[in-house]
């Protein structure tokens, strides 16, 4: 597609574009950002009224039941299993990725024993990194972290001493993907177990984590997923770990009987058990809205389209903004990259809020890097070629070297 009637003509035989229709976008912008929050699916506005106005308003506390309000972590759970490539009974949506990461990093650490070594990536998404160091102080007990980069290859980071592998599948910064299945099968040739980041992959890629061999697995639902500002995270674990012991926060969503008001801890059976405390309905119903959505979309043609829109993206820069000093950092190789494209550039913060203030809202991420999500559900390839050439615009006259451009805000 080398001109913008081709990209319109893309966009009228694609199949996924149909899906547009479901989401509210403000008119006038070109929304590249959501990787980062995803767009409002126009169901939202009376989902939030049924639940504030009917099921609190009018049902109060007899909502728990009559809405059910008390499943809706195991119901929403059962919705997104298939885009994780696992069985509905396998997950459950709850509390933060944050959260959710040190419950299961907790459960692989009491699995393991006496090893005492946990392996992630330095340019991992730092909340992470900064839960794991949180555990490690917690448990107090000589752990190590190590983390691989240029210098420390994941193969020469691993031998019999390593309890756990903490990755992202989709990299929050550059894009890149790991292979799963070949990443997963290497930790397990140690014996460690794996635990995967979905947040940036979860609704972009296709996924099969029982197949591929993950242990456990965490992610939002507020990027690709498209649940909302700060929505409830979801947690997997492989059944054969689910009933080896209970997670850490064990409070009482989790336990086998908790309307028995026991002054002991019972844990629930399989996924429930790492649920903790009582659950932020409101937030948790919007969810529901993009699980919808997503349910009607084929995972395989959302992602042969994110990698047309990507390919298009990059070759668009490519051509039409040679001259100027735009270092891609994202994978061009299908297999390596998700579904958002990054660029560095020396002045990468001030060039976003240029195209912010002109309708292509992206996002900015430390150090120079200009991020593009390529969301297939409401993104088509002529909005790919309008941003690109508001991008040259913007590059061309130098309209981002401005004091105003150049102020960080506390979210970048």
């Amino acid at each position: 597609m080398r001109t913008r009637d081709e990209c319109v003509a893309a966009d009228q035989a694609d199949v996924l574009a149909p899906l547009k229709a479901q989401f509210s976008l403000p008119p006038g912008v070109l929304y590249l950002d959501g990787n980062s929050l995803g767009a409002k699916p126009r169901a939202a506005d009376a989902r939030a009224q049924a639940v504030v106005g009917e099921q609190w308003g009018q049902g109060l506390i007899r909502s728990w039941n009559s809405a059910g309000w008390f499943d809706l972590p195991a119901r929403l759970g059962a919705k997104l299993a298939p885009l994780l490539g696992v069985p509905g009974q396998e997950v459950v949506v709850t509390d933060s990725t944050s959260l959710n990461l040190f419950k299961v990093l907790a459960a692989a650490l009491r699995l393991q024993g006496s090893r005492r070594v946990i392996v992630s990536e330095r340019d991992n998404f730092p909340t992470d990194l900064y839960m794991i160091e949180g555990m490690m102080d917690f448990l107090d007990r000589g752990y190590e972290l190590r983390l691989i980069d240029e210098q420390l290859s994941l193969a020469d980071a691993l031998d019999d001493r390593v309890a756990a592998v903490v990755l992202s599948h989709v990299n929050y910064r550059s894009g890149a993907m790991y292979d799963m299945a070949a990443v997963s099968a290497q930790a397990h040739a140690h014996g460690a177990l794996i635990i995967w980041d979905l947040a940036h992959a979860a609704g972009a890629v296709p996924l099969a984590l029982a197949a591929d061999g993950a242990d456990f697995a965490v992610g939002c639902t507020y990027k690709y997923l498209n649940g909302g500002p700060g929505s409830p995270a979801f947690l997997w674990v492989a059944p054969r770990h689910q009933n080896a012991f209970w997670q850490p926060l064990s409070g009482w969503w989790s336990h086998k009987r908790p309307f028995a008001m026991s002054d002991r801890y019972e844990p629930a059976e399989g996924i429930r058990r790492y649920l903790c405390g009582t659950q932020p309905i409101t937030s948790l119903a919007l969810v529901e809205c993009g699980l919808d959505i997503a349910a009607q979309a084929d995972m395989a043609e959302v992602r042969r389209k994110s990698l047309a829109l990507g390919d298009l993206f990059i070759e668009l820069v490519r051509t039409r903004c040679a001259a100027h000093p735009l270092t891609l950092i994202t994978p061009q190789a299908h297999v390596r990259r998700g579904s958002h494209v990054s660029f560095r550039h020396p002045e990468g913060y001030a060039v976003m809020q240029a195209l912010i203030a002109r309708g292509v809202i992206g996002d900015y991420r430390e150090p120079e890097v200009l991020r593009f999500g390529l969301t297939p559900l409401y993104l088509g390839y002529a909005d790919v070629w309008d941003a690109v050439e508001i991008l040259r615009e913007v590059l061309d006259t130098r309209a981002w070297d401005q004091p105003a451009f150049r102020e960080r805000a506390a979210v970048t």
